[in-house]
């Protein structure tokens, strides 16, 4: 909105002439994001604290009595900072904002509607797990089906691999479309499933939404692509801003969450988060670097997956208890000691990430 308000303006008055540049309009989202976070969070934490008195805001499985009444949905706070933030920095016409802003939307309904039910006591467990997931894939499916048609070019179905030049698998539209589905929906769920920790979301979010900014941002022009030998993906720079946006939404909500946290993120806010870096992994093929900028959300939600499995098939556990942060704490880990060495963790992952761009 601001850039399509003041950019005209540039010939009378230079200054405006920065709305131009994506890395102003990203940096003034972030700080947006972040600062409407702070200035509405504790009003916010307020009224979600008297409403849910009473209701069920921490999952039985998990061991942390001490944490009942702290309320969730925390996430409606960083959704909303990260709406407003995009509608006022992004260029509008680009058709990947409102995108991914659906996504946000769509995925935080779902969200909000499963917190909701088990707040209010209303149903048990909240949405039922092949509910939810028939509608992120759905909903995946055809956002992914719907970016393909914003790129007119013959390499829009093609499957990129990171560290290689020249693997690459065309899958056609239709196989497109569903591997972005489970990318989306996937992610949504790995991030969901790592949201059990005072502040283990929030940070590792920050620096995989901050990782794919500067993708985004590369992606975007064909200078560097060139240079870097990656594909090109017209309109993918603008998703920078967005990115940024999300980088200040939950620095804002962290500030909040920090142990000992005042409010959850909830499911409102984990799966919106997740499914976003799977909607911008897709836009800028590059899914099997989400996979490795994101990998300590990869590790947690297979850690449930082989937990199940194994004692299903065998009767056998692996972990002491899944996800993986569980795991730890099990064998005697402080809370913050998890959390900080999943965030060094993160911070690692995405340097390797960021490397794959030259390493080819």
């Amino acid at each position: 909105m601001l850039y399509h308000l003041l950019y005209p303006l540039a010939d009378a008055f230079s200054i405006f002439n920065l709305f131009q540049y994506i890395t102003v309009r990203a940096g003034g989202a972030l700080i947006t994001a972040f600062a409407l976070s702070i200035l509405m969070g504790p009003s916010l934490i307020m009224r979600f604290r008297a409403w849910q008195s009473g209701g069920d805001t921490v999952k039985d499985v998990l061991p942390h009595q001490q944490k009942m009444g702290t309320p969730t949905m925390g996430g409606a706070l960083m959704l909303f900072s990260l709406t407003v933030s995009t509608l006022l920095w992004t260029d509008l016409t680009t058709p990947y904002i409102w995108l991914l802003l659906a996504v946000a939307l769509l995925f935080g309904a779902i969200g909000f509607t499963d917190d909701w039910l088990s707040v209010t006591k209303t149903r048990k467990g909240g949405v039922p797990g092949r509910v939810r997931l028939g509608l992120q894939l759905l909903i995946g499916a055809f956002v992914t089906s719907l970016a393909l048609t914003f790129v007119d070019r013959p390499d829009a179905t093609v499957l990129y691999f990171p560290f290689f030049k020249t693997l690459n698998i065309d899958l056609g539209m239709i196989g497109y479309s569903l591997f972005g589905a489970v990318v989306i929906a996937g992610a949504a769920n790995a991030v969901n499933i790592t949201d059990g920790l005072d502040g283990l979301v929030s940070f590792p979010a920050m620096v995989v939404a901050g990782t794919f900014a500067v993708l985004a941002y590369i992606i975007g022009r064909t200078d560097f692509t060139s240079y870097l030998g990656i594909a090109y993906v017209p309109g993918a720079g603008e998703v920078t801003v967005l990115c940024a946006a999300l980088v200040g939404g939950l620095l804002g909500f962290l500030w909040f969450n920090a142990p000992p946290a005042r409010i959850f993120m909830g499911d409102t806010g984990s799966l919106p988060v997740g499914a976003l870096l799977g909607t911008v992994a897709v836009i800028t093929k590059q899914e099997f670097t989400l996979a490795i900028v994101g990998g300590l959300f990869v590790a947690e939600i297979m850690s449930s997956v082989l937990q199940v499995i194994s004692f299903k098939t065998t009767g056998k556990r692996i972990f002491k208890m899944a996800p993986l942060h569980h795991h730890f704490e099990q064998s005697g880990w402080a809370e913050s000691t998890i959390v900080v060495r999943f965030w060094i963790v993160s911070l690692l992952l995405a340097l390797i990430g960021l490397a794959t761009l030259k390493l080819r």
